[in-house]
């Protein structure tokens, strides 16, 4: 898929609060609504990072580009969800947030992560891969589409343990 808009220039990333919540609603809504899928409205994203272990984190340049939410808990972090702007997509945006959550993880002294991706999102499926996610199980029929139509869910994990400056080459 070519990407259509020019990479960032530069961009950074930086923990999101609450007041972000608008912000990342808008994110996911652009990033989840062209697969057919509910997004997470700003609402439940407050919500969610009123949990404990939860951390999200935005990328911006002069705009929002992407976000990414975990949760850290005893030992564990899941990726709750990953969100980049389909215009900005393969231009390492989604690469940064996973070297940021993958950090944020280790901080919080976890040491394994996981996360659920839909069998059928084959770009992130790659990225996961290339950042040593393998298989660990699945869920038929897990996502709910607003088309009617059901996509299981794979369930990936790694180790935090590896040494987090070895991610794949750029």
């Amino acid at each position: 898929m070519p990407d259509s808009g020019p990479p960032p220039a530069s961009f950074s990333i930086r923990a999101a609060t609450a007041a972000d919540a608008p912000v990342l609603g808008v994110l996911h809504a652009a990033a989840f609504t062209p697969r057919h899928e509910r997004p997470w409205p700003a609402d439940e994203l407050k919500a969610l990072l009123a949990l404990p272990g939860v951390h999200a984190l935005l990328a911006e340049g002069d705009e929002p580009l992407g976000m990414i939410l975990i949760q850290a808990v005893a030992g564990e972090a899941e990726i709750l969800t990953v969100a980049v702007r389909p215009d900005r997509r393969r231009q390492g945006v989604g690469r940064r947030l996973l070297d940021a959550a993958l950090s944020a993880a280790a901080k919080a002294n976890a040491t394994a992560m996981i996360l659920e991706v839909a069998r059928d999102n084959t770009a992130a499926l790659g990225l996961y891969h290339r950042y040593g996610f393998a298989l660990r199980g699945q869920r038929p029929r897990y996502y709910n589409r607003t088309d009617g139509t059901t996509a299981d869910a794979l369930i990936l994990g790694r180790s935090v343990a590896r040494d987090v400056a070895s991610v794949p080459a750029r």
